[in-house]
């Protein structure tokens, strides 16, 4: 790839909420995508992930089920009425899901100065590889965390010592995916609140 390429692959780049359950992923292409992961920088190399690939059927049912609870928690709570209409089909119809978990105690030095979190970063990264990854590969892709992780870890048998990123759902797009507006970015010089433009 040209790097000028890359640009092009970030506008690429969107969020998948239809897929094609018939047209399964090869083996070779989850390798392809769970390495460009891996390739994500992160805290003094401790590459904290780990990854669980889920092709099963029931098992996405019961991910489907727990989104579900979950849309019915915002909706308890007084969160958005949007939410009671929000499809979550996907999490069926995806050929492949990716679940990416992280060790927290592999977040490099940030424990020392109240900067905890440098394990989800990695997490972060790793994920956004992966989608960029299997949009390269001609797939769409779905990082999904609309989800209570007490609900999901039994369902995939995460290690109360992890935690979880989220879930990649991957697979071919059924139609059109559209593009979500982007807002106009907010850029200060040297200090918040100096107007980037006027310096």
């Amino acid at each position: 790839m040209k790097f000028a390429d890359l640009f092009s692959l970030l506008e690429a780049r969107k969020s998948c909420r239809s897929f094609q359950s018939e047209v399964p992923l090869k083996p070779e292409e989850i390798k392809m995508i769970i390495n460009a992961g891996r390739q994500a920088p992160n805290p003094l190399n401790q590459q904290p992930w780990s990854f669980v690939v889920i092709t099963a059927d029931e098992i996405k049912k019961k991910l489907r089920q727990a989104g579900e609870k979950a849309k019915q928690a915002v909706l308890d709570n007084g969160g958005p009425g949007w939410v009671g209409g929000f499809s979550i089909d996907f999490i069926e119809e995806a050929p492949l899901v990716i679940a990416v978990l992280v060790d927290p105690r592999k977040g490099g030095l940030g424990d020392y100065f109240n900067q905890p979190a440098g394990s989800i970063q990695a997490g972060s990264a790793c994920m956004l590889n992966m989608m960029l990854a299997a949009t390269t590969l001609g797939f769409g892709t779905l990082w999904f965390t609309f989800f209570d992780p007490a609900e999901v870890r039994p369902i995939i048998s995460v290690p109360d010592n992890l935690e979880i990123v989220g879930l990649l759902f991957v697979g071919k797009a059924a139609g059109d995916v559209p593009s979500s507006r982007r807002r106009d970015p907010v850029i200060y010089a040297d200090r918040f609140g100096v107007d980037y433009e006027s310096v």
